[in-house]
């Protein structure tokens, strides 16, 4: 079986590209300006008053003080927004930009941050962020690292990287406290990052070769709920990694399926490209027609769903935007389960997959207060808050990981749904079992009163609510 594509009701005015999901349930969105090189705007959209995507409104929000296209990013601990870099920056010349900003969504306003000493460029670095919340980046132009902690403002040097530089990768979170890779200067070879050792490690050889050599471009990468990682070649191919009994040890990497032709003679590859792992545990992926050369991306994107029980990938339906090529796209997975797909146009369609998550897959909330007041802030504690994976991949010049926990509420007597803004989560973690967690909420004000439903969600799949009252 697979999932179905529709429209959203209100397409937005701008060119739609990164979109990152903020942990009061809106989706902040890139406008990647005209002529592909970037713009400071970016737009927000809003369910409607029942938590439908589909029918959400947008609303413009303060414009960033630079014009990126394909930039590192990501939502913080405290529910600001990190961005750094800029492969351009408004104008059609490459400019690398040196440049990092947070983002208030408390406040809809951008501010200029520090960027790593020393540096010359961060263009559009690879991103990851820790458990603990301070963010990972890596440079183009050497095998230099640097780590961003948003509480202290500062940065700090990590430990380089085994090869010569980490352009073009895509990193992935692992449960053990590791980031995966795969060297594209470098391939087939791959490493992993051991973050509480400040060290990177060999992860072994991939089986079949990822990387497109003349463009050293590759696919995303994402955890998987069996613990695999799935990775997606910009050469047809795929491979899945196995963790490793110890971090410090290698893991073991087998070939996966290779994307089936949709016409005659052709070859298909994920030459940059999104990648969202589905509330039912398959993988929403893409992959457009390659042959090898450095300077071609074509299209159109084929969409595919792996099934990681079966090991096999299948062609799904493709939405109507699917024209030009897979780099153009992005995917960003939303309470709902559902999937937005925005390629740089004007038409952003909505994926929404068949099945349900295993039981075992669902946040659990161990203790939440049972009465509420709106603009108050509670704590909510529990197991597996974060969910099971970043579910949402790109790579070097697309990062937008929703792992993190989300509370939505839902009226009994009107069916009205909101989503109180949460912050200041205990770990940024991934699969974290049943080690406890926590994180703040902030109930909004105006919310309906009386007698409601209250769920916490995390990429996608919700917990079994918990009656609550919301008190005048």
């Amino acid at each position: 079986m697979a999932g179905s594509w529709q429209s959203l009701t209100t397409q937005p005015t701008l060119n739609a590209s990164t979109m990152l999901l903020l942990t009061d349930g809106t989706v902040m969105c890139h406008d990647e300006g005209s002529g592909f090189v970037g713009s400071p705007r970016w737009w927000k959209l809003t369910p409607d008053a029942f938590g439908n995507y589909v029918t959400g409104a947008w609303k413009q929000l303060a414009s960033g003080p630079n014009s990126p296209l394909f930039f590192a990013s990501a939502v913080l601990k405290d529910g600001r927004v990190f961005r750094a870099g800029g492969e351009y920056n408004g104008t059609s010349a490459v400019a690398d930009l040196l440049a990092a900003e947070i983002y208030d969504p408390g406040t809809d306003s951008w501010s200029s941050i520090p960027t790593p000493p020393g540096w010359a460029h961060i263009g559009d670095a690879s991103c990851c962020v820790f458990p603990d919340g301070r963010v990972l980046i890596g440079s183009i132009d050497d095998n230099r690292n640097a780590i961003y902690d948003p509480v202290t403002n500062l940065w700090t040097a990590a430990a380089n990287k085994m090869n010569a530089t980490s352009n073009e990768e895509t990193w992935t979170l692992l449960p053990d406290g590791t980031i995966l890779t795969a060297d594209c200067f470098g391939h087939p070879q791959t490493e992993k990052y051991i973050i509480a050792s400040d060290r990177w490690i060999s992860a072994g050889v991939t089986p079949v070769d990822l990387v497109e050599d003349a463009s050293k471009e590759i696919g995303p990468a994402l955890l998987l709920p069996d613990g695999r990682v799935f990775a997606i070649g910009a050469t047809n191919v795929t491979a899945l990694f196995t963790m490793p009994a110890m971090p410090t040890q290698p893991g073991i990497w087998v070939a996966g399926p290779a994307f089936p032709p949709q016409l005659p003679g052709q070859t298909l590859g994920a030459k940059d490209a999104p990648a969202c792992l589905l509330p039912n545990g398959r993988v929403l992926c893409v992959a457009g027609p390659v042959d090898g050369q450095a300077g071609t991306y074509n299209g159109p994107t084929y969409f595919f769903e792996f099934d990681p029980a079966a090991g096999a990938l299948a062609p799904v339906p493709n939405p109507l935007n699917n024209g030009s090529a897979p780099f153009d796209g992005r995917m960003l997975l939303l309470p709902t389960g559902q999937v937005l797909f925005a390629n740089g146009s004007m038409d952003i369609e909505v994926y929404t997959p068949d099945g349900a998550p295993q039981a075992g897959w669902r946040p659990h909330i161990a203790s939440c207060p049972s009465y509420l007041l709106s603009t108050h802030t509670y704590s909510l504690a529990g197991t597996q808050l974060n969910g099971l994976s970043q579910a949402v991949s790109y790579g070097d010049d697309a990062t937008m990981a929703t792992n993190y926990p989300l509370v939505r509420i839902r009226n009994h007597a009107s069916n009205r749904v909101v989503y109180c803004r949460t912050h200041d989560h205990s770990t940024l973690g991934v699969a974290t079992g049943n080690t406890p967690q926590f994180t703040q909420f902030t109930v909004p004000n105006g919310i309906d009163p009386g007698a409601a439903d209250l769920t916490l969600v995390a990429n996608g799949i919700g917990s079994n609510p918990l009656n609550v009252i919301i008190q005048p």
